[in-house]
């Protein structure tokens, strides 16, 4: 299965989703960042793709996952999370060993998840979307350094699925996500092989 980062970018930014409770949510609009309610201690989760965070937080739906927030982090911060990954699955070819990859896993920072990427209708599509974990020292960078902008976009989460539901796709607009350019040092990082 093809795995690429598709996603909302530009030469500046590129935009990641999260789902939050009200609290921790309205906190990180009013302030620009995430604020006190936010945990630093715990891994957080972010994701690329659109549909993706639709499937995981069903529809903003899911208990704790009622906001969802766009995130727009600096090119540089992401590439710097991307040089930082440990794969959540073995890969004889990057890690040699079993053992390896453990003690790398115990020990990184950024954790990638390559899961079936969602089409809008939350069926699993012929390719896989990349969920990046990241703790420690990377979350009070990713926090106060690499974080842009945040805009709630809960509302629009909703019309969509009203939309849906309806079955008036015509008028759903997706965010547009393409391709993110990774280089070759990075694909290898990422268990990319072609």
């Amino acid at each position: 299965m093809e795995k690429k980062i598709l996603a909302s970018y530009d030469a500046q930014t590129i935009r990641v989703y999260q789902a939050y409770n009200p609290s921790i949510a309205e906190e990180a609009v009013r302030l620009g960042h995430f604020g006190s309610r936010f945990k630093m201690e715990r891994m957080t989760w972010i994701k690329p793709s659109f549909l993706w965070m639709m499937y995981r937080s069903g529809w903003a739906k899911k208990e704790g996952q009622e906001r969802i927030l766009a995130i727009d982090l600096s090119i540089e911060g992401f590439r710097e999370i991307l040089h930082g990954v440990v794969l959540s699955t073995y890969n004889q070819e990057l890690y040699q060993t079993k053992e390896n990859w453990q003690e790398k896993g115990k020990l990184a920072q950024v954790r990638c998840q390559w899961d079936p990427d969602k089409d809008i209708y939350l069926q699993p599509m012929d390719r896989k979307a990349i969920q990046l974990g990241i703790r420690g020292e990377m979350v009070p960078r990713y926090v106060h350094e690499w974080t842009k902008n945040i805009t709630d976009i809960t509302e629009y989460v909703h019309e969509t699925k009203r939309l849906l539901d309806l079955g008036e796709i015509e008028k759903i607009s997706l965010p547009t996500e393409t391709e993110f350019p990774l280089t070759v040092t990075e694909k290898k990082i990422l268990g990319i092989t072609k």
